[in-house]
C-alpha cells in the first residue's frame, strides 16, 4: 500500500479520484482471501509495488496477467531466458529484471510448497484467531510493518521466497484481509469487519 494522506471521514489515499483506485478500495481491499490464484497473485503484485506506488501496480494489473499467464505458477515455473527477454520488453509491466526473475522463483517456490500445504493454509495459519481488527481513527496510525508482517517475511524467505520483506507483506496483509485498517470513519471498516468475522481459515490439507 502506497503512504497515506490523513482525512478525518475516512480512508484517504493519493489517488483515490481515480475510479480504478477508487473500486479497488471499496471492493477488494480488506477483503478476506483464501484463494490460491489470488493470494500468489497478490504476493507476486505487492513485490512489484517495493519503491512504488500501488496506483501504478493497479494500472497495470491486467498487463500483469496477460504477461505473466494470468499468474499460472506451473507456467511460470517454465519461463526461460526467452521469456525474461520478453519481459524486459514490454511496456504494460514495471521492467524489473530483479522482480521479473523473483516471481519465476517465486513460482518454483509455490510449487515445492503446494508438495505440503496450501499458499494459505501456510499464510493464515499466523493467524490463529482469524483476521485482526485495528481500529485506527486516522490514515497517519497505520504501520508500515509490525511483528507479525516480520514473522511472516522470515517464514516466506525460509521457503525460498523473494521480495517479500516485512512492509511488503504488511500491505499484503492489508490488501488480502488479514488486517482490517480502513480507518474507523470509512464505511469499509465495518463492512469488512464483518466479511472477516465470517471468514473461515484455511486448513492444512487432510485437516478435518
Amino acid at each position: 500500500m502506497t503512504k497515506v494522506l490523513e482525512k478525518a471521514e475516512g480512508c484517504t489515499w493519493p489517488g483515490l479520484t481515480d475510479p480504478l483506485y477508487t473500486r479497488y478500495h471499496d471492493e477488494e481491499w480488506g477483503v478476506p482471501k483464501d484463494g490460491e490464484h489470488e493470494l500468489f497473485e497478490k504476493l507476486v503484485l505487492e513485490g512489484f509495488q517495493a519503491g512504488l506506488s500501488w496506483i501504478t501496480i493497479l494500472r497495470k494489473r491486467e498487463n500483469f496477467r496477460k504477461a505473466f499467464h494470468r499468474f499460472d505458477p506451473a507456467k511460470i515455473a517454465r519461463y526461460t531466458d526467452k521469456d525474461v527477454a520478453r519481459l524486459m520488453a514490454d511496456p504494460g509491466i514495471v521492467r524489473n529484471r530483479l522482480k521479473i526473475e523473483a516471481t519465476i522463483d517465486n513460482a518454483k517456490t509455490y510449487l515445492e510448497l503446494r508438495k505440503t500445504t496450501t499458499l494459505a493454509a501456510f499464510l493464515w495459519s499466523f493467524f490463529e484467531n482469524g483476521p485482526i481488527q485495528n481500529s485506527y481513527t486516522t490514515m497517519k496510525q497505520l504501520p508500515a510493518e509490525t511483528d507479525l508482517s516480520k514473522r511472516i517475511s522470515k517464514a516466506l524467505k525460509a521457503e525460498g521466497f523473494r521480495f517479500v520483506g516485512p512492509t511488503t507483506m504488511y500491505a499484503f496483509m492489508q490488501a488480502s484481509g488479514m488486517v482490517n485498517d480502513h480507518v474507523t470513519g470509512c464505511p469499509r471498516h465495518k463492512a469488512c469487519a464483518r466479511l472477516q468475522r465470517a471468514f473461515k481459515l484455511p486448513q492444512q490439507p487432510g485437516a478435518r
